[in-house]
């Protein structure tokens, strides 16, 4: 049976690092399917096909990274109440948060799926690509109620100190997803439709079977009819969490869409560059989210049960971690970037595999500000301060509308590469001193039931 953790007591070095550690395998899991999806439309269907799911990026990223951080912030109530003890108030959040997550994720999918077309358009999407980006793009909005309810639940889960259950059915999606790959793009010929058709329904197959196992296996979980009504207080609380986080994501996204914008204007094989660089940085970068979200969940905790002074053990801890693995990375990422770039694109395409290294090498060098970033970010979230931690998110996105109308088009492609970079660094300026802020806070003041 699943059993709930708690991350109040012990050395926090070995509580984040085992808490994160299955995090990471499922967000590994997650990236090694988006680098073999990229893989088989780059390799079955061409660098067209692959252009036009890499030229919807960051809209994706704007809606479902909304989605996913209103999702986070939805559990971080349960987890202060988790670790306040007070489980009947944790479930009350629970129930009203699956009422939040019906309402919102219909709504958005309806109203995504709408603007889907002009979106592209105000994206200068270039033509050749642009029937498969639009299928690509609205099969995922349409998708995204199976996002919402599966990223809620595993974050619903997190928050109870259990970062292994949501790995496994991340496990069981990623399969079945590959399979789906396979099967709707070479066997039925659906193309790059089949690729979006096939996250959508892992998804939501993994959300449906997590919805049951959450409230079959864990005791603490079940609930009277008492606490299965929605709340409207309770319900305030969480959109105020919660709203933010969604908000500090996609206004980071809306950077994001400038500066793909700019790079979409440069040319299909500067977009293809681009979609395969970003498959294998988002692999890259996926420890330090994960660690951020195994601090979210640690923060969240102890502040609920009024120990802030572990919340400064677990920065120490999380940023030794960090430090080592920016190392590793970058020492992987300089010596065989244009190995790893052969699984999407092919040898031949001199050009594409040119600027795609340059994007990774720039990227590598300056890994160290998204591991602060994801550290600093997460934690002020987890203590509750989301409204905070989404200005760090307009420090990015400011960051990255300025290289993509005054950079790019002086430097071109090489400004591009500095985009991320650039926003990391705006928004650490931010985070380092808006983190003491909170320290300072949550030293003073402790958390009420």
């Amino acid at each position: 049976m699943a059993s709930s953790k708690e991350m109040t007591a012990g050395a926090s070095l070995p509580l984040i690092f085992n808490f994160t550690l299955p995090l990471l395998l499922g967000n590994l899991l997650q990236q090694t399917y988006f680098l073999i999806d990229a893989a088989i439309v780059g390799k079955f269907l061409g660098i067209n096909a692959l252009a036009s799911v890499g030229a919807s990026t960051s809209v994706v990223f704007l809606i479902l990274g909304f989605c996913n951080g209103c999702c986070c912030g939805f559990g971080i109530p349960v987890a202060q109440k988790f670790g306040a003890r007070d489980y009947s108030t944790m479930r009350r959040y629970v129930s009203v948060g699956l009422h939040l997550a019906a309402f919102m994720s219909v709504f958005i999918a309806i109203v995504t799926s709408i603007f889907c077309f002009d979106i592209l358009k105000m994206m200068q999407t270039p033509e050749n690509i642009f029937r498969d980006a639009y299928l690509f793009l609205l099969i995922t909005f349409i998708g995204v109620p199976c996002t919402f309810f599966y990223n809620l639940l595993a974050s619903i889960i997190r928050a109870l100190g259990d970062s292994k259950t949501p790995f496994y059915f991340l496990l069981f999606s990623t399969v079945l997803n590959i399979i789906l790959d396979l099967f709707l793009i070479l066997i039925l010929g659906w193309g790059v439709m089949g690729a979006a058709i096939a996250t959508v329904f892992s998804q939501g197959v993994s959300a449906v079977l997590c919805y049951f196992y959450m409230y079959k296996r864990f005791p603490i979980m079940q609930t009277n009819q008492e606490e299965k009504q929605f709340d409207s207080a309770l319900a305030r609380t969480l959109l105020y969490i919660g709203v933010p986080m969604g908000l500090q994501f996609s206004i980071t996204a809306i950077g994001s869409i400038m500066l793909q914008s700019a790079n979409n204007a440069l040319g299909t094989a500067c977009v293809a560059a681009f979609t395969a660089a970003m498959r294998i940085k988002m692999f890259f970068l996926t420890p330090f989210e994960s660690l951020g979200i195994a601090m979210a969940t640690y923060v969240g905790q102890n502040y609920g049960a009024g120990k802030p002074e572990r919340v400064w053990q677990g920065i120490k801890s999380s940023s030794l971690m960090m430090a080592i693995y920016a190392v590793f990375t970058f020492a992987i990422l300089m010596l065989f970037s244009r190995q790893i770039l052969y699984l999407f694109v092919d040898p031949s395409e001199l050009e594409i595999l040119k600027d795609a290294t340059l994007f990774l090498h720039v990227t590598a060098v300056f890994f160290p500000l998204v591991g602060i970033l994801c550290i600093l970010r997460y934690s002020i979230q987890g203590a509750g301060f989301t409204n905070l931690a989404m200005f760090s998110g307009v420090a990015e996105m400011i960051a990255r509308i300025l290289v993509s109308i005054i950079a790019v088009p002086i430097w071109g492609y090489l400004a591009v590469c500095f985009g991320d970079s650039t926003a990391w660094l705006f928004a650490d300026l931010f985070l380092i001193p808006a983190f003491f802020y909170v320290y300072k806070k949550i030293k003073t003041i402790r958390y009420k039931n």
